[in-house]
């Protein structure tokens, strides 16, 4: 991260279920920026709409997925 996250995560570069590279830095905690979510994590997220190739817009973290939900 930069300016006031330096030192912790700035955004999570994350993969659709689709293909899609998405960042997503809206919706984070500063807890979370100090203790991000485990590499391969399955998260929750919302977005606004889709780009005409199907990436997700204006996308925001919501939670951690519990593994078996």
């Amino acid at each position: 991260g930069r300016g006031k996250y330096q030192g912790m995560l700035g955004a999570l570069q994350i993969e659709t279920e689709d293909g899609h590279s998405v960042k997503i830095g809206t919706g984070l905690t500063d807890a979370q920026r100090r203790n991000p979510p485990a590499i391969g994590s399955t998260i929750t997220y919302s977005y606004r709409d889709r780009t005409p190739s199907g990436k997700p817009r204006f996308a925001a973290f919501l939670r951690v997925r519990e593994p078996g939900i």
